[in-house]
């Protein structure tokens, strides 16, 4: 598939192709949707093995922001830049000062932020060359956002539990937490404070330890996760491990938890919706980062961020709504909630246009 078929098909706005000779900068970044305003999403690097591969991420992360960004009530669109390389051996500070100078060249159309490959000392030397970054260690940055991350996603889960059992208590609950990695360890702390049980697995043995040895919870090989007996399955690791052959195996009432792309197809969310368990849609629930580093653009102030983080669970709640009453799975509601959302600002954006260009031909006359 050609570039402008690819953009066609992705409905993005602007493809920007970066290469710097000196530092070894192979780079995309996609700008999907700006109706709501610039568009931001992190930089992501990684070792893909051809450039079609790594533009194809980022047309496919690109518009999953715009989605995103729209639900969670920001006022900015949807992007994603992906840096082709090997983020254990590939970094230096030239390769991210010339990305940076990419970034700046744009205007402000496109806000860079940290993702996966990518981390804070990164976003401090792309903010020598521009301001439109976020998530950098300054001491008035929002830094490290997964602590943020994590309290959205337990914000979500009593959403999710409202809704799958009448009550967004967790005390007294079995969460099966698949992964134990820096979001889902922040989260198992929310969840233990509460007072739910816990069921960890993860192919780190030491994190695995680590979440058995401070939350007493007990620990199941990783593809026994999916069988067990539990309240909600949290899924914080890898994406599309709910499909054809682990969806019959759950044996759960709700799914909520940090993963991305999480359902390997859309069909995926009808088939959770059939078998009466209730999902929180995946970049809705794990939302609270990028609202922590798009707080980080007007002066970061964690109480602040942490107020619209918390704002999580209303919007999930009127995601389940939706479902309901539309009668359809939670996962097309929340594309609906955001392209209703969109549609209705641009439709806004262009009867302002033509009013003003109205005045302006009567002035002509």
């Amino acid at each position: 598939m050609k570039w402008f078929e690819q953009m066609e098909h992705y409905d993005v706005e602007q493809v920007v192709a970066c290469r710097d000779e000196a530092s070894g900068l192979k780079a995309f970044i996609v700008i999907h949707d700006t109706t709501l305003g610039p568009a931001l999403g992190g930089a992501r690097m990684w070792p893909y093995a051809t450039e079609e591969e790594a533009l194809e991420d980022a047309l496919r992360l690109s518009r999953g922001m715009t989605y995103k960004n729209a639900a969670a009530g920001l006022n900015l669109g949807g992007g994603k830049a992906v840096i082709i390389g090997d983020p254990k051996s590939d970094k230096s500070e030239a390769l991210f000062r010339a990305f940076g100078r990419y970034v700046e060249s744009l205007g402000g159309r496109y806000i860079t932020a940290e993702d996966v490959g990518t981390k804070e000392e990164d976003m401090d030397y792309i903010k020598l060359e521009t301001n439109f970054v976020t998530g950098t260690s300054s001491v008035n940055g929002s830094g490290d956002p997964s602590p943020v991350t994590a309290f959205g996603v337990y914000r979500g889960m009593k959403a999710a539990a409202e809704e799958a059992f009448g009550t967004p208590s967790l005390k007294g609950k079995t969460i099966a937490v698949q992964g134990v990695g820096q979001v889902a360890f922040r989260l198992c702390e929310h969840l233990h404070e509460e007072g739910a049980k816990l069921i960890v697995t993860d192919i780190d043995e030491q994190a695995v330890q680590r979440a058995c040895d401070t939350f007493g919870a007990e620990s199941v090989d990783p593809d026994a996760i999916y069988d067990v007996e539990a309240d909600i399955f949290a899924p914080c690791a890898l994406g599309a491990v709910l499909n054809d052959e682990t969806i019959p195996r759950l044996k759960v009432r709700a799914v909520a938890g940090s993963a991305n792309n999480q359902l390997k197809e859309s069909r995926h969310g009808f088939a959770l919706k059939e078998r009466g368990i209730v999902y929180a849609p995946d970049y809705v629930i794990n939302s609270g980062g990028v609202i922590n580093v798009a707080d980080d653009m007007i002066g970061y102030n964690k109480e602040r961020a942490l107020r619209r983080v918390s704002k999580i669970y209303d919007v999930l709640g009127d995601i389940f709504e939706i479902a309901r009453s539309r009668h359809i799975p939670s996962h097309l509601a929340a594309d609906q909630l955001a392209e209703e959302r969109i549609q209705q600002v641009g439709a806004s954006r262009t009867q302002f246009l033509r009013r003003s260009k109205s005045v302006l031909d009567l002035i002509d006359r």
